[in-house]
């Protein structure tokens, strides 16, 4: 007997779904764009690149991008990701945008300090106080 998800997918497991859920989710507050991570770890190089590129399309889309990054649900953060947020970082920066970060456990956030990446990035504990941050 095959379940639903054999006959949507066929061959496939739920281990398997991880890979069909895009790796940030997109929304908007008046002209900030908010991208939350979908996936608890950032890690392999394939997710990586993609949340980099969405991020950079993001960045291209406006002349002063402002971009809030939601990591609630995030619990692994790899360097080649933070590699990947300096980039961000400068992007935004050479357009005069405005980057913040919201929500970074306090295992990630240990990184970024000892990195001194909390010295380069605006990180605030919750998205409302990111939000509020934009207007200061």
């Amino acid at each position: 007997m095959t379940s639903n998800v054999d006959s949507i997918f066929p061959g496939s497991y739920f281990p398997h779904m991880s890979e069909l859920i895009p790796p940030v989710s997109v929304s908007s507050q008046k002209d900030i764009r908010i991208v939350e991570f979908t996936n608890n770890k950032i890690l392999d190089e394939g997710n990586i690149t993609e949340i980099g590129s969405t991020l950079g399309t993001l960045i291209d889309e406006v002349g002063q991008p402002k971009l809030l990054l939601d990591f609630a649900n995030v619990d692994h953060l790899s360097s080649a990701a933070l590699g990947m947020l300096i980039n961000v970082n400068n992007k935004i920066k050479q357009k005069n945008g405005q980057l913040r970060l919201a929500n970074i456990k306090p295992q990630i956030f240990e990184v970024f300090v000892i990195t001194k990446l909390n010295k380069l990035f605006r990180i605030l504990p919750t998205r409302p106080d990111a939000l509020t941050s934009f207007a200061q």
